[in-house]
Order: structure tokens, then C-alpha cells, then sequence
């Protein structure tokens, strides 16, 4: 027993320099490819007409970048239209000026999370109108919607923050 458990440092060594027998020691880097993919499995409706995705994944290097919710503030005020499209549409330019600032586009986004103030159906139907503006391609990001009764400031009807990959 004391002959094999006095062995044991012997083979860990022998392991060890045999595992650093590269030659020159240099370290082999392997170049991955960043990818993002969006599924809508067969088994559920398509989501696409309603400007989202079941689910997104973000693969290879780079990293995740969290943007906080973007209201349809048009200026550095924050001037908030009183029409909800309106509020919309600069809700999606705000959020694309913070993808931009990272060197990003809408098709790096994975998920959004939109809150909507006494959600309805004309409301969905002008989000979804606009979603299918900004992203041109049709390859949404997973999204949440959630009505609320009131959002952080007066007069803000829309909220959306997102999270987005950043490819190294």
C-alpha cells in the first residue's frame, strides 16, 4: 500500500511533463465564430407575424450587453409625445442610439422585454408594425410583453429594454 501511494506524486509528475511536451510551449488558439440563431419550433405557432422569436441563443465569444428600459423620449428633455406610435417609434430609435454606441444593430438583440400602458389590441398591432420596421430581416428577438397601468414617469406609455450579444 506505501509503495502505491508513494507512486501516485511519481505519475502525477510524469503526467504533468508530458502534458507540457509542446514544442516551443506554445499556446494554440482556436478562432470560433460568434453566432446568433433564432428558433421558432414547429410545434408552436409562428411568431414571426407578431415581430418575435420563441427563442433566441447567442454562441461563441463575445459578451452579453444589458440595456436598461428605453422610453419614447424624443430629446435630451425627454419630451414625450402624447401618441403612443410616436412614443414607439422613438422607444426603438433610443434603444438602436444604445446598440449603436456599442457597434451594434437590432440583429444583435436577443431578447426584449416591452411594457405597454393600458395595453390593447390597437396598441399590439401598432408595436408589432414597428418591430417589423426596425427589423427589417424578420429575425426578431425573443420578447416579453407586459401591460401595466403606469410607468416611472408621467406621460410614458412605453418601456422596452433589451439584452444584446456583442461578437468578439
Amino acid at each position: 500500500m506505501k509503495r502505491i501511494l508513494s507512486a501516485i506524486p511519481v505519475l502525477c509528475i510524469g503526467f504533468l511533463a508530458f502534458s507540457q511536451n509542446i514544442p516551443n510551449h506554445k499556446t494554440i488558439k482556436k478562432n470560433i465564430m460568434s453566432t446568433i440563431s433564432h428558433k421558432n419550433p414547429k410545434d408552436l405557432f409562428d411568431p414571426t407575424p407578431f415581430a418575435f422569436s420563441h427563442s433566441t441563443t447567442a454562441e461563441g465569444n463575445g459578451k452579453y450587453v444589458f440595456i436598461s428600459g428605453q422610453s419614447g423620449g424624443e430629446d435630451l428633455k425627454h419630451t414625450l409625445s402624447e401618441d403612443f406610435r410616436t412614443q414607439v417609434r422613438f422607444s426603438l430609435k433610443n434603444l438602436e442610439t444604445v446598440l449603436t454606441e456599442y457597434g451594434l444593430g437590432v440583429g444583435d438583440v436577443l431578447k426584449v422585454t416591452v411594457l405597454i400602458v393600458d395595453h390593447n389590441p390597437e396598441k399590439l398591432s401598432i408595436w408589432t408594425e414597428e418591430m417589423h420596421n426596425a427589423w427589417k430581416k424578420n429575425q426578431f428577438p425573443a420578447s416579453t410583453l407586459i401591460p401595466v397601468p403606469k410607468l416611472a414617469l408621467e406621460g410614458m406609455q412605453i418601456e422596452v429594454d433589451a439584452v444584446a450579444f456583442m461578437k468578439k
